[in-house]
């Protein structure tokens, strides 16, 4: 029976690898009906430029977004801690016990990452963030550009009177499907990999406390990530020949 199995596994992969496909893979793409147009790639262009020119001593670029639902899943049984041959045991089942949201700005120059946790995402607390930013953030950065998506927790009424109080801040919408353009989305990655990869923390308490320790601990070690003008076009030109 494992061999019948085994050999009409191998004729699969025999007709795949014969027709080129690999099912296994996937790629997003942009649908048709939203064609990328010219207003499409003068905003990515102004958004490129911005992450890569020449910055003045009165300007910084944060690129700001949120991770969302963050749960701590405390698990039912403890975690049994490895031992010599035998790795970390983590008990299947886990109980609920709320969620975060961590509202976190890149710094596109230096690297250095700000952080700040909430138990909802809505206006308010994106106010709050951009308030703690503007206390921490000297008055000598009198320019501060923002790159974030177009979604209303980013540009409704109540951010937009906050905004005209704060004259510094300066706001740029990354375009529709274009999450990969807001630098903050790859430290989310680093983030996910290095403290999420297992979800066992006791309480959002914990959850938050190792969340602040990680900013702070990253931080000790920033660094920019690599974005040019080249690498940016050769992405473009490749996304134009898939779109065609």
């Amino acid at each position: 029976m494992g061999l019948h199995r085994t050999g009409a596994c191998s004729r699969r992969v025999r007709i795949l690898t014969h027709h080129k496909l690999k099912p296994w893979r996937h790629h997003m793409w942009l649908s048709p009906k939203h064609p990328r147009d010219a207003a499409f790639y003068a905003q990515v262009t102004a958004l490129i430029t911005l992450y890569t020119r020449p910055l003045r001593p009165d300007e910084m670029v944060l690129s700001l977004d949120e991770k969302t639902s963050l749960q701590p899943r405390p698990r039912l049984h403890p975690t049994k801690p490895a031992q010599p041959g035998v790795p970390n045991r983590v008990e299947h089942g886990y109980r609920r016990d709320g969620a975060l949201n961590l509202f976190a700005a890149f710094d596109t120059r230096t690297g250095r990452v700000y952080g700040q946790c909430h138990s909802r995402k809505r206006q308010r607390e994106c106010i709050a963030f951009l308030t703690a930013l503007d206390a921490e953030i000297p008055s000598t950065i009198t320019t501060i550009h923002v790159v974030c998506n177009n979604v209303s927790t980013h540009h409704g009424k109540e951010v937009r009177q906050w905004l005209q109080s704060h004259a510094r801040f300066v706001f740029h919408f990354t375009p529709v499907h274009c999450s990969w353009m807001n630098q903050v989305e790859q430290w989310f990655s680093i983030l996910q990999r290095k403290r999420f990869g297992i979800v066992d923390f006791a309480s959002k308490a914990v959850l938050q406390a190792q969340i602040d320790q990680f900013i702070a601990a990253w931080n000790q070690v920033a660094h920019p990530f690599n974005w040019s003008t080249k690498s940016v076009t050769k992405i473009m030109a490749d996304a134009s020949a898939k779109a065609a």
